[in-house]
């Protein structure tokens, strides 16, 4: 039986933005549907960050429109986990209801719920300098997680870690994604990541301030025999051509 997205829809219309003199956005269209999964690569400083910071609230356009239906309860992950260091796992995790001002045992219950889906159930009680970097990371995806958020999005989540952490993550994210079919950004400079997570990759140009190039991403069951497959191989390879060929295009 097939999920029924439970995600946002996203609308972006002549979007821009400009930090003082730099422009980083310039008349950006984007469209995605209801509990899709987009992934965004693009070289440093090309507004990958500025567009999810726009996306959550934190940020808004010079000018342009930016909708979104219903909603949106995002949820963030960025590149650290930033955990609190004087409170447990658990008490990370409960740390967004908390601030909601959710009763004590439906919080803790929520948050054990989250740190189950993560690969975490039996870890609550420890803080997190006993924890690995993919444990941490799976904590901060589980806190994002925690208010039920129907966008979630992503700032390199699993940049720091090591490969074989970074592989396992990605596949349960993408399992997460297939339960829950909330909308997912996220932002990598992999491009193996973002053709294995999303099904749509958007290559971000500074010279075109935007969006310069869109590879569609149509790949079955997302594991790690699909790695080894020539399609996925001739899909990354065909991502990074698009990157090193927008890279040439001068202003």
């Amino acid at each position: 039986m097939s999920v029924q997205p439970r995600g946002v829809s996203l609308s972006l219309q002549q979007v821009s933005k400009a930090y003082g003199d730099r422009i980083v956005f310039q008349n950006l269209d984007l469209a995605v549907a209801s509990g899709d999964f987009i992934s965004v690569v693009g070289p440093s400083g090309c507004g990958k960050s500025t567009l999810l910071r726009l996306l959550a609230g934190l940020d808004r356009p010079d000018s342009g429109a930016l909708s979104t239906a219903p909603g949106p309860r995002p949820g963030f992950v960025f590149q650290e986990s930033h955990l609190l260091p004087w409170r447990t796992v658990l008490q990370n995790v409960c740390l967004p209801l908390e601030l909601q001002s959710v009763a004590r045992a439906e919080r803790n219950e929520r948050a054990r719920q989250a740190l189950i889906q993560v690969g975490l159930g039996g870890e609550g009680d420890l803080y997190p300098n006993q924890l690995s970097g993919g444990m941490k990371m799976r904590v901060s995806l589980a806190r994002a997680l925690v208010t039920s958020p129907d966008l979630l999005l992503l700032d390199e989540p699993f940049a720091a870690l090591d490969e074989l952490s970074r592989v396992h993550l990605e596949e349960e994210l993408r399992q997460l994604w297939s339960a829950r079919r909330m909308t997912v950004v996220l932002v990598t400079h992999s491009f193996s990541e973002a053709v294995f997570l999303a099904n749509r990759v958007l290559v971000f140009s500074s010279a075109r301030r935007g969006i310069g190039d869109t590879l569609e991403v149509s790949l079955g069951e997302r594991n790690e025999a699909l790695r080894r497959t020539p399609e996925f191989v001739g899909l990354v390879q065909d991502c990074r051509a698009r990157f090193e060929n927008l890279q040439k295009v001068q202003l």
